[in-house]
């Protein structure tokens, strides 16, 4: 039994939806009212730390701003991890405003580049984050529905909201919850 436990089951994989989390607080990167996203990198980079412990476990820093070149135009990606129970490149992405469908594009174009030029043998196929300060579910499922590459959107806040909005918050999580345990008692 205990050398059954040891090996790998298909129902152990993790997906990058289990493992990257929505939303991100921020705060302890103590950004004002305005600030670029050159000043959220910098900020990000200088509190790396706290950063990785948001991100969650299993991160690894790889870079930032690195270039890669496609063709005659040259690119340069925010930042780079590695996710070490993924085994993958995670990508992501920095977004001052909310989220577009054009966002989704620029990723994509990153990943595609990442994966032929940057994964190594065994690794799995890089997974792409994009940061924005707010995202349209709609928007978000239409813009990334049908990728060949994982392309995921969350928000990032530099606070934590007030209580109000999260006892709001939390009851409607309860709501969705509750509809999709009754969902799957139905089927």
């Amino acid at each position: 039994m205990l050398r059954r436990g040891q090996e790998a089951q298909p129902e152990d994989e993790v997906t990058p939806d289990e493992e990257i989390k929505d939303p991100f607080v921020l705060e302890f990167l103590n950004l004002r009212d305005e600030y670029s996203e050159a000043d959220l990198e910098d900020a990000l980079i200088r509190q790396l730390e706290q950063f990785l412990l948001e991100l969650g476990g299993d991160f690894a820093y790889v870079g930032r701003q690195r270039r890669l070149r496609i063709g005659n135009e040259w690119y340069r990606l925010d930042l780079l991890f590695f996710h070490r129970r993924l085994r993958c490149l995670v990508v992501i992405d920095l977004k001052l405003g909310k989220f577009t469908h054009a966002d989704a594009g620029q990723m994509h174009l990153y990943l595609n580049y990442a994966r032929e030029h940057w994964t190594k043998p065994g690794e799995n196929p890089p997974v792409g984050l994009i940061l924005c300060t707010h995202k349209d579910e709609a928007v978000a499922r239409y813009a990334l529905e049908g990728l060949p590459n994982a392309v995921l959107t969350s928000e990032y806040r530099l606070a934590l909201p007030d209580e109000q909005t999260l006892a709001a918050e939390l009851q409607r999580e309860r709501r969705e919850l509750e509809r999709r345990a009754k969902r799957g008692a139905d089927r």
